[in-house]
């Protein structure tokens, strides 16, 4: 872990938070991006961008992406999922997925999902979610790395 690295901290997770941990991606709920059916996929290492990643990690990074936007897909029911990466304000690679359901306005979609952080802000809520999330996940992840999800 790097001091100060928020991403980091996450090691430290709420158990309730997590939808998966390996040996080298987690993925779960992270405090301020509670919205329900958001997950953060996160390497378990502190690394600030793809060129640092190793071989092995870049390829379970894709499996890693698609098995969970799968799983958010099938729980939350959403039209799409978005996967965003920035990495400025907590430099360590990590990916948000944000459905895109049915109840989010038009004015709400692409880059302005980014507004439901706040309005529709719901720790409670979005922990709810991560027990079906995780069962969808482990499902996804069982199968063969060559089959599709």
């Amino acid at each position: 872990m790097t001091a100060g690295c928020l991403i980091c901290l996450q090691e430290e997770a709420n158990p309730a938070d997590v939808v998966f941990a390996d040996g080298q991606w987690s993925a779960g709920v992270i405090a301020g991006y509670d919205v329900p059916g958001w997950i953060v996929l996160r390497l378990r290492r502190h690394a600030e961008g793809f060129a640092q990643l190793t071989a092995d990690e870049l390829a379970q990074f894709g499996r890693r992406v698609r098995d969970i936007i799968s799983a958010v897909r099938g729980v939350t029911g959403a039209a799409a999922t978005y996967l965003m990466i920035f990495g400025e304000a907590n430099p360590h690679l990590h990916a948000l997925i944000t459905p895109r359901t049915a109840e989010v306005g038009e004015d709400r979609r692409l880059g302005d999902i980014l507004r439901l952080r706040t309005e529709c802000n719901d720790a409670e809520a979005a922990r709810a979610l991560v027990p079906a999330i995780r069962a969808a996940y482990l499902t996804l992840a069982a199968q063969p790395a060559g089959a599709g999800a």
